[in-house]
């Protein structure tokens, strides 16, 4: 790992590490740090899986139609809003007549994203999509969710006929490439959200460093200058967790409204 590791990261490998090493063993892997073979991104990923869970039964626990609460009001402003951007808006308006059906997982991904990416803004924690592996690993189960229900739709050769296009004599080369051109979203899905993320953590660190200097070197020769230098770099922590937190819900956002359109693709009786 090229950065120090959390004191969360640590403590897992500290009493999970020797299983780890064993079951990478067994599979012939050798981990990048044989000291901290559950990476960083994997022990986040865990993490963010274990607050969801809590977090929806927290949620469930406490629904009410009479009197909802906040946390009820929240969740139900991710799944629908006046905004238009909630999880069953996407869908409803981009997956087609039987939208409702997709909620569990195109809805488990997006929380799963937001969650992921919102962990970068908290001390302690990093964002698990700053690691190019997890928004793969979440356009893989999309990639293969979308093309299920297209194969589930129309059947197999159904599916791979609208491949093909209305033209039959274009055929043989419309085929080739939507073919390409499906395949090339399990690569965009996951760029697009990690490059994003990871931009995000560099500039914050690289803005706080550049403005920390001054404001040490200030401290050595007068406090007082060292307070005044030290203002700007004060306030970038909070600056940067605003543009953070924007760009957490903007990609949240992309990786619900791609999934949706591809599906509808999918599933669409007209091509």
């Amino acid at each position: 790992m090229g950065e120090q590791a959390s004191w969360i990261t640590q403590f897992v490998n500290h009493y999970f590490g020797g299983a780890a090493l064993a079951l990478l063993s067994a599979l012939h892997i050798r981990p990048t740090n044989p000291k901290l073979p559950i990476p960083e991104h994997v022990v986040m990923g865990l993490l963010v899986l274990f607050i969801g869970t809590l977090l929806a039964l927290w949620v469930r626990s406490r629904l009410s139609v009479e009197r909802p609460g906040a946390s009820q009001q929240i969740a139900e402003f991710l799944l629908k809003n006046p905004l238009g951007f909630g999880i069953n808006d996407v869908l409803e308006e981009n997956a087609g007549d039987h939208w409702e059906r997709y909620i569990p997982i195109v809805g488990s991904v997006s929380l799963f994203i937001l969650l992921a990416n919102l962990f970068g803004a908290f001390p302690f924690f990093k964002a698990p999509t700053s690691a190019v592996s997890v928004p793969l690993a979440c356009a893989i189960i999309t990639f293969a969710y979308f093309n299920w229900q297209g194969i589930r739709h129309h059947g197999i050769g159904g599916y791979l006929k609208h491949f093909a296009g209305p033209v039959a004599w274009l055929s043989p080369l419309m085929f080739p490439v939507e073919i390409l051109s499906t395949t090339a979203r399990l690569l965009s899905l996951p760029v697009r959200l990690w490059a994003n993320i990871f931009a995000s953590d560099m500039i914050y660190g690289l803005f706080l460093g550049l403005f920390a200097g001054p404001a040490v070197w200030g401290w050595t020769k007068s406090p007082v200058l060292g307070v005044v230098l030290g203002i700007l770099p004060a306030l970038i922590p909070i600056a940067f967790i605003a543009l953070h937190l924007f760009v957490s819900i903007v990609q949240t956002y992309v990786f619900t409204i791609l999934p949706a359109v591809y599906i509808g693709l999918a599933t669409a009786d007209e091509h």
